[in-house]
């Protein structure tokens, strides 16, 4: 007969598979990317995330992803540290090169600390040694695909913002940089040289096609979009 104890920690693995499980079906186009040169690994790890609606693609080795393309969706990979050719930390070097942002939980068998350390400093979410428990891993993939999701919302948001930015005309674009610059209305006529009601009307036109609804707000958007590099000069 099971001991309660045992019973326990079932039942809480087994409500945590069921959050999982429905914060998987809110976005059922994530993907958890898996590199290792260990097939059974590879069926066992994907196995686990189809049975909790996470889809699962599944390489022998990073030479075979490299040759794909990543999905279009929030994602993380999980990635064996040590394999034939070319480490995981070589991966995560090249990723990091080409601007390829992607949340990556490092596998291994035969880790170190120093390799550890490398790996988190260069930003990887979790760092798990084999056999690791189905739970340590469901963890870190759950924060990696809540971070791919965010910046990918904040990727779409500074898209849309520089957009509207773009549809501002020269003169409008010229105003909201001073005002973020911290200039009041009269100093910005003084600078550019036009009547000051001139320079609250081409503020309001572009108050209204950035869609920002204070002086503050339209200042985080040029923060945002960085239109004044160096914000502590701001008067």
């Amino acid at each position: 007969m099971r001991g309660p104890a045992k019973l326990a920690d079932q039942d809480a693995h087994a409500d945590f598979r069921d959050l999982f499980r429905v914060a998987a079906m809110s976005d059922a186009t994530s993907t958890v990317l898996v590199i290792d040169d260990d097939p059974d690994l590879r069926a066992s790890v994907g196995r686990l995330l189809r049975s909790l609606g996470i889809n699962a693609q599944l390489f022998g080795s990073i030479s075979e992803f490299m040759k794909s393309d990543l999905p279009d969706c929030p994602t993380c990979l999980v990635l064996d540290i040590r394999m034939p050719g070319q480490s995981g930390l070589d991966l995560q070097r090249e990723l990091a090169a080409a601007n390829r942002e992607i949340p990556i939980i490092f596998v291994t068998g035969h880790g170190d600390i120093p390799m550890s350390v490398q790996a988190m400093k260069r930003g990887a979410i979790e760092f798990l040694t084999k056999p690791f428990r189905d739970q340590d891993l469901l963890d870190a993939i759950e924060l990696g695909l809540s971070r791919d999701r965010a910046r990918r919302e904040n990727d779409k948001d500074l898209a849309a913002l520089r957009e509207r930015f773009a549809s501002l005309s020269p003169r409008e674009r010229e105003i909201v940089i001073q005002v973020a610059r911290g200039r009041l209305s009269k100093q910005i006529a003084h600078e550019i040289g036009i009547a000051e009601a001139t320079v609250k009307v081409h503020r309001s036109r572009a108050m209204q096609k950035m869609q920002a609804g204070s002086l503050p707000e339209l200042g985080r958007m040029a923060d945002k979009l960085k239109l004044v590099p160096d914000t502590s000069q701001r008067s």
